[in-house]
C-alpha cells in the first residue's frame, strides 16, 4: 500500500476537501500517512485568506523539496486556493512541484496522477466545473468522526471589496439535494452524529432536485433532520444577505438545527459596510439577529470582524463597538484588515498600524469578556454534551454542547457517540468541566 499525507490550511471546507482527496485516492492504494517523511504522496491543501499565506505554502514546500531529493519517488501536489490563484508561478518558483490542482478541480486527482506517469514535467488543473467536481467525487465516505464535515455550496457572488474567494472557488453553485442527503447517511452510517453544512455563502444554498424543484437551505435542513441517525445539524459559513424567512423560521421549528449561529457581519460601521460592498446595514444585522431571537429562545451567535479597514474612522469603529455591545456574541473571530492582491480593497488608502493594533485590541477585549459572560452563564446548569473524544486525562471525554463549547467529563469511552446531560461545575480557560447527571434525575437543559 502507498501512503498520503495532507496538510490541510484554512477553513472547514478545505478540511472537508482534504477527506474527499483522500477518498478520490483510496482506490489507487493510498492509506493514511502519519508524517510527510512516511508518505509516497504529499498532498498541501491551501488557503489564500490569511496574510501571508502564500508564503507559508512556500516554506512548506522547501522542506517537501529536501524530502524529495531524499526520496525521488514521491509525489508533490499543491491543492487548494494559493493553488488556484498562482499556480503556473508555484511551479515556477518550485520544481518541485508534480501537480497543481484548484478546489474545483481536485476530483481529477487519479487522472493527474496516471499523466504524470506518462508524462515529463507537471501537471497543472484549475478550471472551475464544479457541477463536474461533485458529479466525479465517489459516493462511499471515509471514517469520519463524531462530527462531520458536509459541502452543499460554493463559491460566491458577493465579492466583497476585501475577499478573493469570488476569484479562487468561482460563483455559487449549489449540489444537488438527494446527493447531500444520500452523502449525510453515508457519513452517518461511519458514525457521524452531528453534520455540519458547509458553504463559502452556505445561506445561498439553492439545489436543483430530480424533479427540477428548487430546495432551499431551510428546506434540505428539514429533509436531513429526518435521517435518524444524524442527532445534530449546523451551518456555516452565512452571508447576513442570504437570511431569508425560511431559514429564520428553521431555527424555531427545527429541533435538531443547534441554537449556535456564525453570521460575519465585519463591522458595525453603515459606511464602512458599504465600502466593502457587504450590501447590508447595520440594521439589516440586528434585525435578523432580533428575529432568529424570537423564534429560539437561548440562540447563541458568534461573527467576523475587520478592524482597520481602509476609511474606517474612529467614529465608524466605536460603532462596530456599539454593535458588539448590543448582540453580545458567545464568541467571535477578529482581524486587522490586510490587503489581498488584486482585490479593489488593496489599492485603497490604509489605516495606520498603530491605529489599527489600538482597535484590534480594544474589540478583542470586549469580545473576550462576553464570550466569558457566555460561559460563565453555562455554571451550575445542566446541558446536553454530544461526546466526540477521549480526553487527554484517562477516563475523561470531551464533548460539545448545543452552543459549541467544549465540555471535559469523566465518562466512560462507551458514551463516544452519545448524548448525555451533563452538569456544569467549572470554566477553564478553553473549556467547561461538568459530570454527567443521574439518569434518573430530570433536567431541563437551557442557556440564559
Amino acid at each position: 500500500m502507498k501512503k498520503l499525507f495532507i496538510k490541510t490550511y484554512g477553513c472547514q471546507m478545505n478540511a472537508y476537501d482534504s477527506a474527499r482527496m483522500a477518498d478520490l485516492l483510496a482506490p489507487l492504494g493510498y492509506g493514511a500517512a502519519l508524517a510527510p517523511e512516511d508518505a509516497d504522496m504529499v498532498i498541501l491543501n491551501t488557503c489564500h485568506i490569511r496574510e501571508k499565506a502564500a508564503e507559508k505554502v512556500y516554506s512548506e514546500l522547501g522542506r517537501m523539496a529536501a524530502l524529495k531529493r531524499q526520496k525521488p519517488g514521491m509525489l508533490v501536489a499543491v491543492a487548494g486556493c494559493v493553488a488556484q490563484a498562482e499556480g503556473e508561478e508555484m511551479v515556477r518558483r518550485q520544481p518541485a512541484i508534480d501537480m497543481v490542482v484548484g478546489p474545483q478541480s481536485y476530483h481529477r486527482l487519479p487522472e493527474m496522477i496516471a499523466r504524470h506517469a506518462r508524462q515529463a514535467g507537471h501537471v497543472l488543473e484549475a478550471d472551475f466545473p464544479a457541477l463536474e467536481k461533485f458529479d466525479h467525487l465517489p459516493e462511499s465516505v471515509s471514517d469520519t468522526g463524531i462530527s462531520a464535515f458536509l459541502t452543499v455550496q460554493e463559491g460566491c457572488d458577493k465579492f466583497c471589496t476585501f475577499c478573493v474567494v469570488p476569484y479562487t472557488r468561482g460563483p455559487e453553485y449549489s449540489r444537488g439535494p438527494e446527493r447531500i442527503l444520500a452523502e449525510a447517511r453515508a457519513l452517518a452510517a461511519k458514525g457521524a452524529r452531528e453534520i455540519v453544512l458547509l458553504g463559502q455563502n452556505v445561506n445561498a444554498y439553492r439545489g436543483v432536485a430530480s424533479d427540477g424543484k428548487t430546495w432551499n437551505l431551510a428546506r434540505l435542513i428539514e429533509a436531513m433532520a429526518g435521517i435518524s441517525d444524524v442527532h445534530r445539524i449546523r451551518y456555516t459559513t452565512s452571508h447576513p444577505r442570504d437570511m431569508n424567512n425560511d431559514l429564520i423560521a428553521a431555527h424555531g421549528a427545527i429541533e435538531k438545527l443547534m441554537p449556535f449561529l456564525h453570521l460575519p457581519v465585519q463591522s458595525g460601521s453603515d459606511s464602512v459596510l458599504a465600502a466593502m460592498n457587504r450590501q447590508h446595514t447595520a440594521a439589516d444585522y440586528l434585525s435578523l439577529i432580533e428575529g432568529l431571537r424570537a423564534v429560539r429562545s437561548g440562540i447563541a451567535f458568534s461573527s467576523d470582524f475587520i478592524v482597520g479597514f481602509p476609511g474606517e474612522s474612529d467614529a465608524d469603529f466605536e460603532a462596530t463597538m456599539a454593535l458588539v455591545r448590543e448582540v453580545k456574541f458567545a464568541q467571535c473571530f477578529s482581524f486587522k484588515y490586510s490587503p489581498r492582491p488584486g482585490t479593489p480593497a488593496a489599492a485603497k488608502k490604509p489605516v495606520p498600524e498603530s491605529v489599527k493594533n489600538e482597535r484590534l485590541q480594544a474589540l478583542q477585549a470586549l469580545l473576550l469578556c462576553q464570550q466569558d459572560e457566555a460561559n460563565l452563564a453555562a455554571i451550575g446548569k445542566t446541558m446536553p454534551v454530544l461526546f466526540e473524544k477521549p480526553g487527554r486525562i484517562k477516563g475523561q471525554l470531551v464533548g460539545r454542547t448545543p452552543w459549541l463549547q467544549p465540555v471535559h467529563v469523566q465518562a466512560p469511552q462507551s458514551l463516544i457517540g452519545a448524548t448525555r446531560d451533563v452538569k456544569i461545575a467549572s470554566l477553564t480557560a478553553n473549556s467547561l468541566h461538568g459530570a454527567l447527571v443521574a439518569k434518573d434525575v430530570q433536567t431541563k437543559s437551557v442557556m440564559a
